[in-house]
């Protein structure tokens, strides 16, 4: 047995702790597993060139455990290695045999893994690592290589009558759960669910019902199924996931038997998008577009990336627009760099021309399925508005692409694009300074009756009632050209789009200051009073929100500021020209019954926006009970 020291140099150890200084424990079973199906790709790739002679036989990858000996394996048949190459690729860390076999075979070099150093990963869950391997070559012996953690090292003679690699972990007493085989089927599941060798972690049981086939007398039940139990080899993975297949051959019921692979608990997708581009860099996938209706629950870690079918993580905000992650699906390519620093991922060249990638594929998605069925689209909006508004928000390009079919929708129903919309308002709501006024409710029912006298006066009024509106109208009014919103609570109707029209005030200047010292005594530090000539026909009190306090509010507490301090910011509207104010208050002698009446009028306007409640409303309905005899 001859011994030695490994080969670490200055040099060589920089590229391992870029590349390979991992903070999760557990990805050690991924960087072996890699090499085995490395290992195997190279022995195929190999044998179709003609240097590989005889049979190749099995080439499935095992995982094994020895729970006594405290030991897990993972046995591939692949290309296996010479003592030479033992001490040449074991012993000087920072040489990976993988980009030797790149660099002479740079034609097919597609098929190897990035991860050919992560061997050394093996020492993060284990004291004492062996290697036992078989080089595929013609009089090539069995070789054993050992190492205890340490620079030190020993290798030997070995038995083996098959090529390929142990990797032997004896599992150190702070890692014993990677003895268990739950744990290590988890993160077969997790880390080896698509590569392109079969993967076999023990065996499964498979159970089978056969029928009873034969004939029963009358008058007797039919004997109970037969149940037969079958042991089958365990294969963790699907080794020909349908990213890598061509589209073309596919069926929509593979698309949903796949989703339903990734997600089983998923509701079923509205529609996908198959990525797969090989210049000017590599790229395969498949996206979903999920429901995600309602609330503002973006689900994020749903688009798993692979390299070369490897999984690498589910956090991909690093590598595709922020909306995006709201897609579930897979994406996989060699071409993004891994197990570097997320500020390298950003910088990244490669990792810029495939965001740019996969957000134009999603819009020209998005438009073609808009064209070719808008019924269709307009159905899918409830789920679809939410990720088209934050794409608009969040990109630029989106944005650009996205006004072309981004939906608003009406009170009744009706869906708009953003030019369907300026055509259908710009002669009824221009206002007095040529800019286009979008009227928009938060809630119908409760801004029912405001939504009734803007649509009384012709106004179109839209409905905007979810968390992403907000930052999406603010987006629409930066990027679009004289185009403004207001809800239809931030003023009366007849100035929710203003004009040059001068309305005469009926109420005499000292009449305007009694109404207001009077309703400013009610009113209280709820809000400001002020007295405004409208229609004759307009309520004789109105409370609106001033669009700009209220949205800056909304916006903050979107950004999860703490606004307790900043109350409701409204304003109470007295109508000079409506008779009630002048017969109802103004005429009357007795402060008390002048009062009262004005408390009425007020309440019914907090009433007619559902912002009366409790001993006010009580006192409210008693009022008006008196008041009808």
């Amino acid at each position: 047995m001859q011994k030695g020291n490994i080969s670490v140099q200055t040099e060589n150890i920089f590229p391992i702790i870029k590349k390979f200084l991992y903070s999760d424990q557990e990805i050690f079973l991924r960087e072996l597993v890699s090499n085995a199906v490395d290992a195997t790709s190279k022995l195929k790739t190999l044998a179709r060139k003609g240097e590989v002679k005889g049979e190749l036989g099995e080439t499935t990858i095992d995982i094994l455990i020895d729970a006594e000996a405290k030991t897990l394996t993972i046995r591939d048949r692949g290309i296996g290695m010479t003592e030479e190459e033992v001490k040449k690729y074991l012993n000087q860390v920072a040489l990976s045999s993988a980009q030797d076999f790149v660099d002479k075979y740079k034609d097919e070099a597609s098929i190897i893994g990035h991860f050919g150093l992560g061997f050394y990963s093996a020492f993060m869950v284990a004291d004492k690592v062996e290697v036992v391997t078989r080089s595929f070559k013609e009089g090539s012996e069995p070789v054993r290589w050992i190492c205890e953690g340490d620079p030190s090292y020993e290798i030997g003679t070995a038995e083996r009558d098959f090529h390929g690699t142990d990797v032997i972990l004896h599992i150190s007493e702070d890692s014993v759960q990677y003895l268990e085989n739950s744990e290590i089927e988890g993160l077969l599941n997790k880390y080896a669910r698509f590569l392109p060798v079969p993967i076999r972690f023990g065996t499964k049981t498979e159970v089978e019902y056969k029928e009873f086939e034969g004939e029963v007398a009358e008058g007797e039940e039919k004997p109970a199924p037969e149940k037969i139990e079958t042991e089958v080899d365990n294969i963790i993975n699907n080794t020909e996931p349908l990213w890598k297949k061509n589209p073309a051959d596919l069926t929509d019921e593979d698309y949903v038997s796949f989703y339903r692979e990734l997600y089983p608990m998923g509701q079923p997708p509205m529609f996908w998008i198959h990525l797969n581009i090989d210049f000017p860099f590599n790229l395969t996938g498949i996206l979903y577009f999920p429901k995600v209706s309602g609330g503002l629950e973006l689900q994020r870690n749903k688009i798993q990336l692979y390299s070369n079918q490897v999984y690498v993580t589910d956090d991909v905000k690093e590598i595709v627009p922020e909306f995006l992650t709201l897609l579930h699906g897979v994406i996989d390519s060699p071409d993004i760099p891994l197990n570097v620093s997320r500020s390298y991922l950003q910088a990244d060249t490669n990792v810029k021309k495939i965001t740019g990638y996969i957000t134009k594929k999603v819009a020209e998605k998005l438009a073609s399925l808009f064209k070719e069925d808008r019924a269709d689209f307009e159905d899918k909006w409830p789920d679809l508005g939410v990720f088209v508004k934050y794409g608009m928000i969040s990109e630029d390009k989106f944005y650009d692409r996205g006004k072309k079919f981004v939906l608003l929708e009406n009170t009744e129903g009706k869906h708009s694009t953003i030019e369907e919309y300026r055509e259908r308002i710009s002669a009824n709501q221009t206002d007095k300074y040529d800019r286009l006024v979008g009227i928009y409710t938060a809630d119908e029912d409760r801004q029912h009756t405001l939504i009734t006298a803007a649509q009384d006066r012709g106004y179109d009024v839209l409905v905007f009632e979810h968390a992403i509106d907000a930052p999406f109208l603010q987006a629409l009014e930066q990027k679009e050209e004289k185009m403004t919103f207001v809800r239809v609570d931030s003023a009366t109707p007849d100035q929710l789009v203003q004009k040059d029209e001068e309305k005469e005030n009926l109420l005499s200047e000292e009449e305007q200051t009694t109404v207001t010292n009077l309703f400013t005594n009610i009113v209280g530090t709820a809000g400001t009073v002020e007295v405004k000539p409208l229609d004759v026909a307009d309520a004789p009190v109105q409370i609106v929100r001033p669009e700009f306090m209220r949205r800056m509010k909304e916006m903050q507490q979107l950004q999860g500021m703490d606004t307790s301090m900043f109350p409701d910011s409204v304003q109470v509207i007295i109508n000079a020209n409506n008779p009630t104010v002048k017969e109802h208050i103004l005429a009357k002698e007795d402060e008390g019954e002048r009062s009262e009446n004005a408390t009425h009028l007020y309440q019914l306007a907090l009433l007619s926006q559902q912002m009366l409640s409790g001993p006010d409303l009580k006192a409210f309905v008693d009022r008006s009970m008196k008041m009808l005899g």
